[in-house]
């Protein structure tokens, strides 16, 4: 029987990260399965679901935090398989394009969580404006919804936070 997990971390970007990691990982008896990884702010951090014997399960995770001395900061969580939470949702992208101001993404995910939203994936940058210096904020926000949201509705209330945000939504298949 094997265990999932959910690993977390950070470190100090340099070449070699994911290879230090993915070999720790492989020799320690688990199995890489998704990951979604990036450059921030001078670290490399990341998400990496990874899945493991029972019986290798304390060796792989004892492994893992050696790897503190290399810069390593790491969070090891067990994964929760129940899956009797999904249900018929609708998957959304919503595309963000607005003047950068403090406390817009808080906004943004208020008005997603009252109208249901979960948010999956969200990824976003501080671009330079076409015409102007102005810094822009992009946003990539995957959600899901219940089929009875309208989406209409959810649109004209992520448009009401600023009257400059463009706001594209498409319905994924």
């Amino acid at each position: 029987m094997n265990t999932s997990y959910v690993l977390s971390f950070s470190a100090q970007d340099k070449p070699g990260i994911v290879e230090l990691l993915s070999n720790t990982i492989s020799s320690n008896g688990g199995n890489w399965l998704e990951s979604a990884m990036s450059h921030l702010a001078g670290r490399f951090v990341g998400i990496v679901i990874i899945d493991v014997a029972k019986t290798k399960a304390e060796q792989l995770k004892t492994a893992l935090h050696a790897l503190h001395p290399e810069g390593f900061f790491i969070s090891v969580e067990t994964v929760n398989h129940d899956l009797s939470d999904l249900d018929e949702s609708l998957a959304l992208e919503i595309e963000l394009t607005g003047h950068d101001r403090p406390g817009l993404v808080s906004e943004i995910s208020t008005v997603l969580s009252k109208h249901g939203a979960n948010v999956e994936d969200l990824t976003s940058e501080l671009v330079s404006g076409s015409m102007s210096a102005e810094l822009l904020f992009k946003a990539d926000i995957h959600v899901s919804i219940s089929r009875e949201t309208d989406i209409d509705d959810l649109q004209e209330a992520i448009e009401a936070i600023a009257d400059d945000l463009m706001v594209d939504i498409v319905v994924l298949q």
